[in-house]
């Protein structure tokens, strides 16, 4: 039995692999929603090659359509490419002892995130109550608690996120991702009092509409986690 031959390059594939990398840098520099048209001026590219190249990036989900589908953003797999560039994210063990204590005193979902480069990094997700989507929290900070957290910092959280935090202290989800579920998020902060990451509770909803009791263990977590994680 003789062996397959590898899949081998043509002439042409370079040039391909080049302008499918050029298109999506040039989605990262124009910023999520950028229109097919506003690339290919971008790149100087004829609008019909710049339409099969985008299409073929978003089937392998390099790249995604906006909600509206008018334009395009970074995709999964290019979340997941930086992810493992960067590096993983990871907490002390004295870190990994607060969030233990707070997982026990909940028994639900405790989740602890860094905020780099003003993105959303998963430094601790709880393995017994997962997070619902890992790669969705890193490319929609704005659907989850913990991500709203990010937005707030940045002054561009969307005006409930901003009430729940000047009256909680935090942010929340309620429902929007999981009927019957929901999420209540409070900032990690460094001795300046930035924001450098949070933690964060998942489970039913009820716990989220009234999170005193939720907010009573995250708060003196997040308070602990200050100095270990910065």
């Amino acid at each position: 039995m003789t062996d397959r031959p590898g899949p081998t390059l043509t002439a042409r594939q370079p040039k391909a692999v080049h302008s499918a990398l050029t298109v999506l840098e040039a989605v990262a520099h124009l910023g999520a929603g950028a229109t097919a048209r506003e690339i290919s001026l971008e790149l100087g590219l004829p609008r019909a090659t710049a339409y099969r190249l985008l299409n073929l990036l978003v089937q392998d989900e390099y790249l995604m359509r906006t909600p509206d589908l008018a334009g395009f953003a970074l995709g999964a797999k290019v979340v997941q490419l930086a992810a493992v560039a960067a590096g993983p994210a990871r907490l002390t063990s004295a870190a990994r002892g607060v969030v233990a204590e707070a997982r026990t005193a909940l028994r639900g979902g405790v989740h602890v995130v860094f905020f780099v480069d003003g993105r959303v990094r998963v430094a601790d997700a709880d393995p017994d109550f997962p997070l619902s989507d890992e790669v969705r929290l890193a490319r929609e900070p704005e659907r989850f608690a913990l991500g709203r957290l990010l937005l707030v910092e940045q002054g561009s959280a969307a005006a409930p996120s901003r009430q729940d935090f000047a009256e909680l202290g935090a942010t929340r989800q309620l429902g929007e991702l999981v009927p019957g579920y929901g999420c209540v998020a409070v900032p990690i902060r460094d001795a300046s009092g930035r924001f450098v990451g949070a933690v964060g509770f998942s489970g039913a909803r009820h716990r989220a509409d009234e999170p005193s009791q939720v907010l009573s263990v995250l708060e003196p977590a997040a308070a602990s986690l200050g100095p270990l994680v910065v």
